[in-house]
């Protein structure tokens, strides 16, 4: 730790907002009514969002991740994950007869409408995001012959359009602001015509974290991200912090993963989560710093959040019959194990 002996020059800047946005407690939750109501197991496809202690918890509730649809039993329940599927898997599913939940963020479901709208106009669509993330399948499934897929700056000059008068640009929801905008200018420079979404579609938990973070991260030595390595949001907050002003930046999944030679030099500590993460992760990271000498907490928020989204319609049906047979007396609330009729095939 070195040398450094005013203790009460230590401190941490908790960045907020961070942690769940309401995309994923919809998602999270859904799962865990799921199981509450039809019983254990419930099947999620791909991780339900991407963060390994929710996936881990949940596991241990009866949930069952499976990667593809075709490893779902026949007329099982499977919920699909917040990062959206394309209509194949849709078809997958009922061709397996298999009862599901969609719990796709409704922000991805924009951008999803948005894809089919101009695709039915002909559009060529260059969407904006890394190749391989769920999201970006899910939202390429639904017009693969209009989509391009343009992974950061570099790949603008490797774009190829039918008609330069009818080009327009999506984006993944949880990618860096600023890289996504820069992304966007050399699109315009190469295609003058392009037009844009008719909103923002990086979503806006995804910016107010990064708002957040470049606030905190103009003063940290060190900033500390508690996130999954494959959540695109987590790694971007690294990647936007250290563009900020940080000198150092790391992700980690549990205080455990914190290397003391991070500190070494360090009065001021950022400390952030990305969408995907409850807050006992973060209190965790807080009580190892404290237990280092940085237990002076100074909570930095430059904005409020207070959207919220209804549970999946699959499942607000099914608790809605529940509750009005148990409140007429003409059945018990449900035991853990047992299953209603379940979603609609």
């Amino acid at each position: 730790m070195g040398d450094m002996t005013a203790t009460s020059a230590r401190r941490v800047l908790l960045a907020a907002p961070r942690g769940y946005c309401a995309g994923v407690d919809r998602a999270v939750i859904a799962v865990e009514k799921a199981l509450e109501q039809y019983g254990a197991p419930i099947y999620v496809r791909k991780e339900i969002v991407h963060n390994k202690y929710v996936v881990q918890t949940l596991e241990k509730k009866g949930a069952i991740f499976v990667d593809e649809t075709e490893e779902v039993p026949e007329g099982s329940i499977v919920i699909f994950s917040a990062h959206g599927v394309a209509p194949v898997v849709h078809e997958e599913a009922a061709a397996r007869k298999l009862a599901t939940i969609d719990a796709t963020c409704p922000l991805v479901t924009k951008v999803h409408k948005e894809a089919v709208r101009f695709a039915k106009e002909d559009y060529d669509i260059l969407l904006i995001g890394h190749e391989g993330h769920e999201e970006v399948i899910g939202t390429s499934g639904e017009a693969p012959e209009h989509i391009t897929l343009v992974d950061g700056p570099d790949d603008v000059k490797n774009v190829e359009v039918r008609d330069e008068s009818k080009v327009v640009w999506l984006s993944q929801t949880t990618l860096s602001v600023d890289e996504t905008m820069e992304t966007v200018d050399a699109l315009k420079e190469r295609f003058p015509q392009l037009i844009s979404p008719p909103s923002d579609d990086i979503c806006y938990a995804t910016q107010n974290r990064q708002t957040a973070i470049k606030q905190v991260a103009a003063e940290s030595d060190l900033v500390i991200v508690v996130g999954s390595k494959n959540s695109s949001n987590s790694v971007r907050l690294v990647e936007v912090a250290l563009g900020a002003g940080a000198k150092a930046g790391h992700l980690v999944d549990y205080a455990s993963e914190i290397d003391e030679a991070w500190l070494e030099g360090v009065t001021t500590v950022g400390v952030t989560s990305g969408a995907s993460v409850p807050d006992v992760l973060v209190e965790g990271v807080l009580e190892w710093l404290s237990e280092r000498g940085f237990g002076d907490v100074e909570v930095v928020q430059p904005m409020q959040e207070s959207l919220t989204f209804s549970l999946p319609k699959e499942l607000r049906r099914d608790l809605r019959a529940e509750a009005a047979a148990v409140s007429s007396g003409e059945r018990e609330a449900p035991a853990a194990a047992g299953r209603t009729e379940g979603p609609q095939r």
